[in-house]
């Protein structure tokens, strides 16, 4: 009726359950290789069975059961049932074999009396179409053979919880073939370390090339319900088996208001973290990294994505696994489908937060301050709540979408969201208070990382693509990127690379402040002095903190098409457009049409902003060097003559940054006529053309491209711009240098995709909607000639 952990594979789910199978692998394959799993028993399902029959328990959980199926109230039918195992008595050789296994346990953890968690795991858990997360009970710091007991008829009784029983209806198990097992865990000391999740993909993405990290002071159960925000690492499973390599992607660092201790009892409690501990990460970058190698390591036993908890013992300081599960949302997504929402209409927004999901819903708002007000909800209603736990899901799958002030993307409400496959807006913050019962809204989270909550119900459309039906085709097809924090949203698109990735959108939404001002802060007002402290808080050097967010940023875009190239163009903002930045003004000098000013190349070489292109190589080198992206590829925009470019490149050297070092292509614009006549020699100079078809056109046919007067005239297709770009094409290949095109306008004109391809060029770089339409006319183009 016992087993000990070593002696259990992941083939014993039905005498053991999931959770303690689960343990039990690892244990016996993964621990000779350095992945920490704490040791214990496994109370079988077999003891179970034998504890309801030795109490005659069967006949009244029938009973009961056959009152919820004819309607009887789930909670009155619940109750019956827990009072009823709570109520039993363990065999006398149940017992004597817990006592003797417990007595061992504490041996070989040289104690007299070993804390353990003790842990329910039902033998229908932890599936990969089912995880029955938080379904059942457990018992921390256990201590003594009387209490363990204790624990454990527990653990029975809490089978039969209301939202265990719900879950079980959902997913169609019958009650009374479900069996509870028992996991008698030696007890890491996260209370007085840390804890959290990790999950082997993006779980809002399924991008599969991701470790997710979550983790907060204290025991992890507050990452659970989403009670506080916690650190979240990102870290690139490809490059960790580079020791020359660090790659996490990026970092943030949660308020980690909370932190869940045991009191003088023994039992879970919140207390408020100190100042200290709400600014500081839980890991430091050697555990982050180690821990995602452990987890790499677990998915590729598995041979499936992951759901892991980990825990940090506060005495040991070692790191352990105490759990892991296979993923159950993400893993099944078909990658060769890609099914995507998009808002065709606007509102008022009401409140954001993070989104999860993907999705959009309308309905009427649900503000339920607890779930003795679930009456009043109606099915396809929008739930608001501070927060949700367990006994929320039965009102949860009722629901078009949920709102909660707390929580983030590893919390309650956002795993079941993402299992039901509805909209979820987690650490809104002020939901409960701008959300007004019975108001019709909107929940969008298809606009990337930020959910927003609009008034009323604003029209969408829902998009499925068969990518299984596309083929691949000679000219290589990529992606414009502009905001980091959707490029993973598209990694199933047949693309090869991205052709564009703008610096401005990382900078004005990523760092928000001007390079010089963060550089010299002691040049800007008091106004704009206060704001860069306050942004810049945590980092000794405010430099550091424009190239740690830049980086990240540049990063995420890179893993996202590994190891397709990803050019980066360095910062393109107009003076006006920098001057809009923190502290920008004090910096930037006012121009009578900043489009064909200070802009640029221009920029990288002049005293004026030279530092700050120092920081932006200081960034493109962390991406490239330190995390180990070495397909990023550089771009510089408006190169106006031969003799700027031999500048540039020679400041990009000064910064570390030598063309063909570690493999480094850079690239330039062809914006410029002069790019267009001397291409021969541009090329000369450079890895690759990148045509700006907007400028190109603007700058050819001398049309102001903003100027609505002008809108007729404005045309990439005019017969002088398309014979520039066939003369570039023609001239770039006679010297070795590949061309591509990151513009509008094969997105916008079918046709003009096709005069490209007949051109012979090498690269179209479109926007994600248009990736498909444009794919499959290229496609058929090809085959014909």
């Amino acid at each position: 009726m016992l087993q000990w952990f070593e002696d259990i594979t992941r083939g014993d789910v039905a005498r053991v359950g999931g959770k303690n199978a689960s343990l039990g692998e690892m244990i016996r394959h993964l621990a000779g290789e350095g992945i920490r799993v704490p040791g214990g028993f496994a109370i079988s399902a077999d003891a179970f069975r034998h504890f309801l029959a030795h109490n005659a328990l069967e006949p009244l959980m029938r009973e009961q059961l056959a009152r919820l199926q004819a309607g009887a109230p789930l909670a009155e039918v619940g109750l019956a049932i827990r009072t009823a195992i709570g109520g039993g008595a363990l065999p006398d050789d149940l017992a004597a074999a817990i006592r003797e296994a417990y007595g061992t346990l504490s041996e070989r953890s040289g104690l007299a009396a070993a804390p353990v968690a003790v842990r329910s795991s039902a033998t229908a858990e932890d599936l990969p179409e089912a995880s029955f997360a938080g379904q059942q009970e457990t018992f921390l710091n256990v201590m003594g053979a009387d209490p363990l007991l204790e624990a454990v008829r527990k653990c029975f009784a809490s089978l039969y919880t209301d939202r265990a029983i719900t879950y079980r209806v959902h997913h169609g198990f019958p009650h009374l073939k479900v069996a509870l097992s028992v996991g008698v865990q030696r007890m890491v000391r996260s209370d007085i370390g840390a804890a959290g999740v990790a999950f082997t993909l993006d779980t809002e993405t399924g991008f599969r090339n991701l470790v997710v990290i979550d983790g907060a002071w204290g025991l992890g159960e507050n990452i659970v319900k989403g009670t506080i925000t916690p650190d979240e690492w990102r870290v690139f499973k490809p490059l960790l088996g580079d020791a020359t390599c660090a790659p996490i992607l990026d970092r943030t660092i949660g308020p980690k208001h909370l932190k869940m201790v045991l009191d003088a009892h023994g039992t879970p409690t919140n207390v408020e973290t100190t100042a200290d501990e709400q600014t500081r990460a839980v890991l430091d970058d050697a555990q982050v990294l180690a821990l995602a190698r452990w987890c790499a390591r677990i998915e590729q036993h598995y041979d499936m994505p992951m759901d892991i908890e980990w825990a940090l013992d506060g005495e040991t300081h070692e790191m352990f696994i105490v759990q892991a599960r296979p993923e159950t949302v993400r893993a099944r997504e078909q990658a060769s489908t890609l099914t995507t929402f998009t808002l065709v209409g606007t509102g008022a927004v009401l409140v954001h937060g993070v989104a999860v999901g993907q999705r959009i819903a309308s309905g009427r708002v649900f503000r339920l301050e607890s779930m003795a007000e679930a009456a009043r909800f109606e099915d396809g209603g929008i739930l608001v709540a501070r927060m949700t736990d367990p006994d929320w899901v039965p009102l949860m799958k009722r629901a078009a979408a949920i709102v909660t002030d707390a929580g983030g993307r590893t919390s309650h409400a956002a795993i079941v969201s993402r299992e039901l496959g509805i909209a979820a807006i987690v650490g809104a913050g002020n939901a409960m208070q701008e959300l007004v019962d019975g108001t019709t809204v909107t929940v969008s989270c298809a606009e990337g990382p930020v959910g927003s909550v609009y008034a009323g119900a604003v029209p969408w459309r829902e998009t499925k693509v068969d990518l299984s039906a596309i083929r691949e085709t000679r000219t290589q097809i990529m992606l414009n990127v502009a905001d980091p924090e959707t490029a993973m949203r598209w990694w199933r698109l047949p693309t090869r690379g991205v052709g564009l990735a703008r610096i401005e959108f990382v900078i004005e939404h990523m760092v928000k402040a001007h390079p010089m001002a963060l550089l010299h802060p002691e040049q800007v007002d008091a106004a704009d002095r206060a704001q860069i402290a306050a942004l810049t808080a945590g980092y000794a050097d405010p430099a550091e903190y424009f190239v740690d967010r830049m980086a990240a940023g540049v990063a995420v875009i890179a893993a996202s098409q590994w190891p397709h190239p990803v050019i980066v163009r360095f910062s393109d903002f107009k003076t006006n457009e920098y001057a809009g930045l923190l502290g920008g003004r004090t910096f930037e000098p006012t121009e009578e049409n900043p489009m064909l000013g200070f802009r640029g190349a221009s920029r990288y070489y002049s005293d004026r902003y030279r530092e700050g292109f120092g920081l932006e190589c200081r960034a493109i080198r962390r991406v490239r060097e330190q995390i180990g992206l070495r397909n990023v590829v550089v771009m510089i925009p408006f190169c106006r003559t031969l003799d700027e470019a031999d500048l540039v490149l020679a400041e990009l050297a000064t910064h570390g940054l030598v063309r063909g070092l570690r493999e480094l292509e850079v690239y330039v614009m062809a914006e410029i006529p002069s790019n267009v006549i001397l291409a021969r020699e541009f090329g000369a100079r450079f890895d690759g053309f990148s045509i700006g078809s907007n400028d190109l056109t603007q700058l050819t046919l001398g049309v102001d491209r903003d100027n609505a007067l002008l809108t007729a005239l404005f045309d990439e297709r005019n017969p002088a711009v398309m014979r520039s770009i066939e003369h570039l094409i023609r001239e770039a290949h006679a010297v070795g240098c590949k061309v591509g095109i990151c513009g509008q306008a094969p997105s916008d004109h079918p046709e003009f995709a096709e005069f490209l391809v007949r051109a012979g060029i090498d690269s179209i770089s479109l926007n994600p909607d248009s990736v498909v339409p444009v794919l499959t006319r290229v496609a058929a183009l090809e085959a014909t000639l």
